[in-house]
């Protein structure tokens, strides 16, 4: 792993992990052993399917995960490399 972020990438990684359900999804797709469906997320959580869209289009756009998608159907998964380069970025300001 050899990701940098600049400062504008950390700052954007932190917004879209600043939502509780956006917290929710990144923990839900990590438990997944294969890709998560979109459609799991949609009947786990109590929201509307167009709301869980964008908070995935957050965590997307922030690269905190990879979307695949198969015609109408997406399933994500965490991005390792760049959540790795975050953590190693907070680890920094451990005493």
């Amino acid at each position: 792993m050899n990701t940098k972020l600049d400062l504008k990438k950390i700052e954007k990684i932190s917004k879209a992990l600043g939502d509780p359900f956006r917290l929710k999804m990144m923990d839900m797709i990590k438990r997944q052993k294969s890709p998560c469906q979109c459609t799991s997320i949609v009947e786990t959580l109590d929201l509307a399917q167009s709301t869980i869209s964008h908070h995935l289009k957050q965590l997307v756009d922030a690269d905190l995960i990879i979307a695949e998608k198969d015609g109408r159907h997406a399933s994500y998964q965490i991005n390792k490399e760049v959540l790795g380069a975050y953590i190693k970025f907070l680890n920094q300001y451990e005493s």
